[in-house]
């Protein structure tokens, strides 16, 4: 089982970055997929999420109308498109997957800075 991040970087304040989660190893279109960060001394906390075959979402507060989820089943990769980022979105981002078990990517550094 692989959960792989990437699109990570530095970027100014009010700008984009797409993040990508390749999964492998697993039946990825039976799993809930979510977003979390955790910036350097904070906990991890959860961002967004996409279910399985209804694609509902959720979105936490500090993110709502800036982020948005989203998969590609026959890729089995989500994504996570982020917009007017601020320097409290700087964080590390793990995508993770969950239905019977569950598991974690490494993360992808999002760091926004001018």
């Amino acid at each position: 089982v692989q959960l792989v991040e990437s699109g990570g970087g530095l970027v100014q304040p009010g700008g984009s970055l797409r993040l990508s989660c390749a999964a492998s190893g697993f039946t990825f279109r039976r799993y809930t997929m979510s977003w979390h960060r955790q910036a350097p001394g904070k906990e991890r906390e959860l961002v967004a999420y996409i279910t399985n075959i209804g694609g509902d979402t959720y979105y936490a507060d500090s993110v709502k109308g800036r982020f948005t989820i989203s998969r590609d089943n026959a890729k089995n990769t989500v994504y996570l498109q982020m917009n007017s980022l601020n320097p409290e979105d700087t964080a590390r981002y793990y995508c993770k997957a969950n239905y019977l078990s569950t598991y974690w990517g490494q993360g992808t550094q999002v760091t926004v800075s001018s």
